[in-house]
């Protein structure tokens, strides 16, 4: 049997489920690392000592061993026959949002420190300060690293594989288990990894020429 347009389709499915694996871990990573970067510079001991354990944690544990502790440990308490698509999201969410909370971080405390002063003159509330004055500009910081890591996010979902979720790399070891090609399905699914990441790549740089980051 040699690769056949229903390889090619087989191959297609798993792109889009890697796509849509990257979205529920850049979604749901964004919410849980925006609330967890405000806790980093929160005047609370309390909650910058929970944040950056959490941080410390996810980051200094591997992708690959988060996703089997969520989808193998949780057996352990009774939650059998876990979907595939939840252990890897979920994972993923937990993965990203450690280092989206970080990236989000630095740019926040980048922003000159006359500009925190100036809100807080203004007599705004942290809120007010944080929506109008700090975030505007922390943007404008944060968004090459953010998409680059996005780029990351759509790598890694290579990972999961190990908890039985078929995206594209994957569905390449499942299409070259059958018909044996490896040189041919693997520069297939480099292909789609490259057209997936690449206009990421390209809309970072877009974005950082219309935002002028980096420039005075």
């Amino acid at each position: 049997m040699s690769f056949s347009l229903t390889h090619l389709e087989f191959i297609a499915f798993g792109a889009l489920w890697t796509i849509g694996l990257s979205a529920i871990a850049f979604v749901g990573g964004s919410i849980l690392g925006f609330l967890l970067a405000l806790a980093r510079i929160s005047p609370s001991v309390f909650l910058r000592t929970l944040a950056s354990g959490y941080i410390q944690i996810v980051q200094g544990t591997p992708l690959l061993v988060t996703l089997f502790l969520i989808y193998f440990g949780l057996a352990i308490i009774g939650l059998d026959r876990l979907p595939a698509l939840f252990a890897a999201g979920t994972g993923l969410v937990i993965y990203a949002s450690a280092f989206l909370a970080e990236i989000w971080r630095g740019c926040l405390q980048s922003v000159p420190k006359t500009q925190w002063e100036a809100a807080e003159c203004l007599a705004l509330t942290r809120w007010q300060r944080m929506t109008r004055v700090i975030l505007p500009q922390a943007m404008r910081i944060a968004t090459a690293p953010t998409v680059g890591f996005l780029v990351q996010i759509v790598k890694n979902t290579s990972l999961a594989s190990v908890v039985g979720f078929v995206e594209l790399a994957q569905a390449g070891k499942l299409v070259n288990n059958s018909i044996f090609e490896p040189f041919k399905v693997f520069i297939i699914v480099a292909c789609f990894y490259f057209a997936i990441c690449y206009p990421l790549s390209a809309w970072s740089r877009s974005l950082e020429r219309k935002l002028n980051v980096g420039r005075r």
